[in-house]
């Protein structure tokens, strides 16, 4: 039987590292790197409007500014993280870093919509590669489990205040310069990022048995998970039960089930069967599922909510967002791995959701004329709380029951859960607001009462979401009891 256990302190073995205090310099390079990945998902929606304007898109064609980006970055995600293990985790976050870097000059430098909707695609395969490897570069990294807690806290921090960073960034590039400086920023950042990572990330070589690329299960899971992505990215444009999309979903479903299928008979295939036996990992990814599709959905409708019932323009919002973010890097840079050590993954994971599932409660009943200290503050302290704690557990969950040769596969495994968890929950609720608000607008409800009940409606979904996640976390996780001096571990079957 597999036992989840966190290991007591060790040395760090010799050609690892130049010394030891040099981990957290690789981290601070880690956790650069994986902000430009997430800042570029949420960067660019400020500047739609006027990428709009200039490139001249039309209504439709610009969703595919943001959808071929979550295209190749949700088909690659899993296939990243397997050609880490096999050809080295450090390789390829290098090769993931140039790719994204290059492909950000190419968008910046866009003077067409075919050359920046093309731009885009090459960075959301690189986006994958370097998120799918990053986790498995902390696993190299840290090896003890209190300064392993530590550093998967702050990598969760960089993943979950990273988004509403970009939002505020990103008015401030395209109001104080222009659209195209929402890419360009990435250039020095990335190559930065390259220099510092061949000083101090750990050049360990792939660790998996065979350098066999299961070549045909690769082709079928990456093609299910961009046909996935697509249908579920343009459900509302295309309505949920149109031919179309029932289509796609069926044949990426078809897709997987074949993946399945040539994984269970290949010789070294690209994702054995028996992860799934692995109890921790695959609770990790369901509530990781869950978790995203609340958040993700949360941080679109309620900055929408902020924008088109209350007025505020994108600066505001991004400060809205900003208590949040302090909370999260009070919790997620210190005080998540103090409560790791000490309550074990479980405990946390269940209380830090149930936290978020009270936060978007709070915004259920946020009213037409809402005020920020009243009806915005205490819902942004609850989901920040949330975020601080649960996201920590929920990485570390995910990692803790899988060997060194296959981490980059479980990587990319709890970050494919997290990205079709957020697209699939953003699609569903956003289309839940949308049809609440077109039933209330059909009769002659004002618009912007209409608006504010639809994110009210969706709200409550999403905390349903959130929820469900804590009680399946609790209820089956396995339990890592902590000393709370770090130094030892007892398994709970």
């Amino acid at each position: 039987m597999n036992k989840t256990t966190i290991d007591k302190p060790t040395a760090t073995p010799p050609g690892r590292h130049a010394h030891h205090d040099r981990r957290w310099l690789a981290l601070i390079v880690l956790c650069l790197g994986v902000l430009m990945i997430v800042l570029d998902t949420t960067i660019v929606n400020v500047a739609l409007p006027s990428i709009k304007t200039d490139l001249k898109f039309s209504a439709t064609t610009l969703a595919w500014v943001v959808n071929a980006y979550m295209l190749t970055y949700g088909g690659f995600l899993l296939l990243g993280g397997r050609l880490g293990d096999l050809y080295g985790h450090r390789r390829l976050f290098l090769i993931g870093i140039v790719v994204f870097t290059l492909a950000s000059m190419a968008c910046g430098l866009s003077s067409t919509q075919a050359a920046l909707v093309i731009a885009r695609c090459v960075q959301g395969l690189g986006g994958a590669v370097v998120t799918a490897v990053a986790l498995s570069l902390i696993m190299d990294l840290f090896t003890e489990a209190a300064d392993r807690a530590r550093a998967m806290g702050v990598y969760g921090f960089v993943c979950a205040g990273g988004g509403s960073l970009g939002a505020m960034l990103g008015g401030v590039l395209t109001s104080s310069l222009s659209w195209h400086w929402v890419f360009l920023v990435n250039l020095p950042i990335g190559i930065g990022v390259v220099v510092l990572s061949l000083r101090l990330l750990p050049a360990v070589s792939g660790q998996a048995a065979s350098r066999h690329l299961d070549v045909l299960g690769a082709v079928t899971v990456t093609t299910a998970l961009m046909l996935a992505v697509y249908a579920i990215v343009n459900g509302n444009e295309m309505g949920w039960t149109s031919q179309r999309t029932l289509g796609q979903l069926l044949v990426a479903i078809a897709l997987l089930a074949l993946f399945l299928l040539i994984e269970a008979r290949v010789r070294v295939p690209l994702m054995p069967l028996r992860l799934f036996r692995l109890r921790n990992l695959v609770v990790s990814n369901v509530v990781g599922v869950l978790w995203a599709a609340a958040m993700f959905a949360w941080f679109f409708l309620s900055a929408l909510y902020m924008q088109l019932v209350l007025g505020y323009n994108p600066m505001q919002v991004g400060l809205a967002f900003l208590p949040a973010n302090l909370i999260m890097a009070a919790f997620s840079l210190g005080i998540s791995a103090k409560l790791v050590m000490r309550f074990g993954i479980r405990r946390p994971l269940a209380f830090g959701l149930l936290l978020a599932a009270a936060g978007l409660l709070l915004f259920a009943r946020a009213p037409v004329d809402g005020h920020f200290v009243i009806d915005i503050l205490p819902g942004m302290v609850l989901l920040g709380l949330g975020a601080g704690i649960a996201l920590n557990p929920v990485l570390l969950a995910a990692m803790s029951d899988v060997s060194p040769s296959e981490s980059g596969l479980a990587s990319g495994v709890v970050n494919t859960a997290f990205m079709m968890g957020g697209a699939l929950g953003l699609a569903i609720l956003a289309s839940l607001a949308a049809s609440r608000s077109e039933g209330l607008l059909a009769s002659d409800y004002p618009s912007v009462v209409a608006l504010a009940s639809g994110y009210q409606a969706a709200f409550l979904v999403g905390a349903c979401f959130a929820a469900l996640g804590a009680l399946l976390g609790a209820a089956l996780l396995r339990a890592n009891l902590v000393a709370a001096e770090g130094d030892q571990a007892v398994s709970m079957p």
